[in-house]
């Protein structure tokens, strides 16, 4: 079943204490840090797809949050949206002044809401982290190939997740597949496509390296008795983006800040990206993403698939 998500903005259920409510007056700038002029009357909007559980999002966002108000010497109001598109609308809006966002989602983000990406997350050697996509089956399973998935069914993430929905269905076009050939299930979300596959609800599902990594951890998932039959190539890890409507000294000043960050700070995100142990976040630009641009025009995305 094809699950979409709400357009609309959801505020988390654990925001920070000293921070006011979603939807905050969007005239007026406050002083921040070195000299820098906080808009939005001095709280920065920051929100975050909800690439796992909110409630564990939460907690470990908050404390990069708390680092980046502490650079800005703005307050920052933290938020789980709904879901890709939300963040989107809610950026075009003017309703966040910073976004984090997949890959994917971020190319819309760009050409919706002019969402400038400035930081992302750097491993320990100082390199932008990456992850991949993967298609797996039980390890008993008849399944050795993409194409032999014609007629079976195949757990998905969430409609225009780039691991969860676009890379996997590039790799069926590539194994000279339609969608049609496939019974595909968009779970809601990559820990739900995980248990469908564990839960033997389907015959194969999609699990990147970063749910892979958090679930095996947990305890959830057993490698051993599954196998992955299609791998993508390395994607480059989420950016941190700043509407391109602010001020551009702002979005140099939330730059720098971003960049000033500690492994420590955000450490506690990064594990959830597979990325342990992190180093600093480092700089990206647009032209850092230009093959998830290319895949939106390969497979005919727009912003209606990012929903």
């Amino acid at each position: 079943m094809r699950i979409r998500r709400p357009l609309t903005l959801a505020c988390s259920a654990a925001l920070l204490a000293v921070l006011t409510a979603c939807g905050a007056d969007s005239s007026g700038t406050t002083q921040g840090a070195n000299g820098i002029e906080c808009p939005n009357g001095g709280t920065v909007r920051f929100g975050v797809e909800p690439f796992e559980d909110p409630a564990k999002l939460t907690p470990a966002f908050t404390v990069l949050a708390q680092a980046l108000e502490k650079q800005l010497g703005c307050k920052v109001e933290l938020s789980v949206v709904s879901g890709y598109s939300a963040e989107v609308l809610a950026m075009r809006n003017g309703k966040l002044e910073i976004g984090q966002f997949g890959p994917l989602g971020y190319v819309f983000a760009s050409s919706q809401a002019d969402a400038q990406p400035v930081a992302s997350f750097g491993d320990a050697s100082g390199k932008l982290s990456t992850y991949t996509a993967g298609i797996w089956v039980p390890k008993d399973s008849p399944i050795t190939t993409v194409e032999q998935l014609r007629g079976k069914s195949l757990a998905l993430g969430d409609v225009g997740s780039t691991s969860g929905d676009a890379f996997p269905r590039l790799a069926l076009r590539k194994a000279g597949l339609q969608d049609s050939d496939v019974r595909i299930d968009y779970a809601g979300g990559h820990p739900q496509a995980l248990l469908a596959l564990t839960n033997g609800k389907v015959d194969a599902a999609e699990i990147n390296t970063q749910q892979l990594a958090t679930s095996t951890q947990a305890g959830q998932f057993d490698p051993a008795q599954y196998r992955r039959i299609w791998e993508s190539e390395p994607i480059p890890n989420d950016p941190i983006t700043v509407a391109g409507s602010l001020d551009p000294k702002f979005r140099d000043a939330v730059a720098k800040a971003l960049l000033n960050l500690s492994p420590g700070d955000v450490a506690k995100v990064a594990e959830f990206l597979d990325v342990t142990p992190p180093g600093p976040l480092v700089p990206v630009t647009k032209e850092t993403y230009g093959p998830l641009f290319d895949l939106a025009n390969t497979l005919g995305l727009t912003e209606k698939d990012a929903g």
